[in-house]
């Protein structure tokens, strides 16, 4: 292909064949692939192809025809432009189906392994209002496409970042993600604002007071809201904090930031707590986690409660095993099996994640874990071994790139009897997978939908040891 750009072009009548990644679907025209947002498996429709690639191309439904007996109506206003949940038009049950295939595809093409037994995905029971985290944020200009382009104003805004744009914000009515009280609390902390003339931040001037919004909850409906201003003004804060509490009873933590940075992360930073304990408490069967503001725990309690149940049954523990659980986070997966056998050592980058994981152990009064903070690639090592043992199973939860290929060499050096592999990301489970095949086999693989409406899916594989 010349290296000329190519025009936009239309294409008429086409029909939408198959879902594909990130929650977009795609058709076929002239031997090259188009992925197009916001479509459905079935659709006929006109497509404007926007850009083209060597491979592939990219496109936007133009006029849609005949609609797939596979959608629905979206019951967000802001869909289409949020970009929070881009499968919000598709029936629930096909993005289950879709989520499940794209498993099967990533094993089939990346892995190139044979599955013992691919189980069926494991839908979430709610499929609104699962999410306990919700993090808003303030401008001094709502987004003006979502308004009237023709007569832009400076409308405070409070709502989510437009995809692939740093500084416009969509002002939000309503997230159907979020429990309910979540909309509400966010509505009252603006409306606040705007009475009491704060300024909302304005992020290409690097000014305003209020800067960010983080709102938590737990499953017997305890809230924290942790405020992130730009300036210390104590007492602005305290008078908001004051005036908002009596209203909504439900929260019982009042925190909040200063953050003077060029940018939106406060996780270094100082959190005061103005009212309560500073953290929140997550009940899962009988044991109880300790949230902090910072703290890493899984959006959806409800599902994770299922994931966790899952990877302890996968790993089949009978009592006296070594457990290396591997990105450990607070430890959640560690405690969940901690009972079940001889001792767990629990490994993650995150000092201030594996701090919570120690405190967490001791309410649970569990005296046979043992956690480590640093680069897994270093922390895995021989002389970790030699004091713990070799690991009899390794639980494994990496981040979206998966494993470092050193901690894949280790695994295949240690040989645990059984791994299970707990991820986020089955295109990158799949290709650790493969690394891993000279000396294990898959045995069983179950995805677990923690995100309705969205692309996203959890697959936990199970590993055994080749003889």
């Amino acid at each position: 292909m010349s290296g000329k750009k190519q025009k936009p072009f239309l294409i008429e009548q086409i029909e939408i064949t198959s879902a594909a990644a990130e929650g977009k679907s795609v058709t076929r025209h002239d031997g090259k692939v188009i992925f197009i947002p916001f479509a459905a498996p079935g659709d006929i429709a006109d497509v404007w192809v926007t850009k083209q690639k060597q491979s592939y191309a990219e496109g936007t439904i133009r006029r849609l025809i005949h609609a797939s007996p596979m959608r629905t109506e979206p019951k967000c206003p802001h869909f289409g432009t949020c970009g929070g949940c881009k499968w919000q038009h598709v029936q629930y049950n096909s993005q289950l189906a879709f989520k499940e295939e794209q498993v099967k595809n990533d094993m089939q093409r990346i892995a190139k392994v044979d599955v013992g037994e691919f189980l069926p995905i494991i839908g979430s029971e709610a499929v609104y209002h699962y999410r306990n985290k919700l993090e808003f944020t303030f401008s001094n200009k709502a987004w003006e496409e979502h308004f009237d382009k023709t007569n832009p104003q400076r409308i405070p805004a409070l709502g989510f970042h437009v995809p692939g744009m740093f500084d416009k914000v969509l002002d939000l009515e309503v997230c159907y993600l979020a429990p309910p009280l979540a909309n509400l609390i966010r509505d009252k902390v603006k409306s606040y604002g705007i009475q009491h003339g704060l300024s909302f931040f304005d992020i290409r001037q690097q000014n305003g007071f209020l800067r960010n919004l983080m709102l938590r909850c737990t499953s017997e409906n305890e809230w924290m809201v942790v405020l992130i201003v730009y300036e210390d003004q104590k007492e602005i804060i305290e008078a908001m904090f004051e005036t908002l509490a009596p209203e909504i009873p439900e929260v019982t933590e009042w925190c909040y930031v200063i953050n003077g940075k060029k940018n939106d992360t406060w996780s270094d930073l100082e959190v005061i707590t103005y009212k309560g304990k500073g953290y929140l408490q997550e009940k899962m069967e009988d044991l109880v986690f300790k949230i902090r503001p910072q703290s890493f725990f899984q959006t959806n309690a409800r599902q994770a409660l299922t994931l966790y149940q899952i990877t302890r049954d996968f790993a089949s523990l009978k009592g006296e095993e070594t457990v290396y659980d591997l990105y450990t986070g607070t430890g959640t997966i560690a405690q969940f099996v901690a009972r079940q056998c001889r001792q767990v050592v629990g490994i993650e980058y995150v000092e201030s994640a594996i701090s919570d994981a120690r405190e967490n152990a001791v309410i649970n009064q569990l005296e046979n874990t043992s956690f480590y903070a640093g680069d897994m690639k270093h922390i895995l090592n021989d002389e970790l071994v030699k004091k713990h043992g070799r690991p009899d199973v390794i639980i494994t939860d990496p981040p979206r790139d998966g494993m470092h290929p050193d901690v894949v060499a280790k695994i295949n050096e240690l040989l645990p009897d059984r791994i299970v592999y707990v991820s986020c990301n089955s295109a990158t489970q799949a290709r650790d997978i493969a690394l891993l095949d000279t000396n294990y086999k898959v045995a069983k693989i179950q995805p677990v939908d923690m995100f309705p409406h969205t692309h996203h899916v959890e697959s936990v594989a199970l590993l055994h040891r080749r003889s």
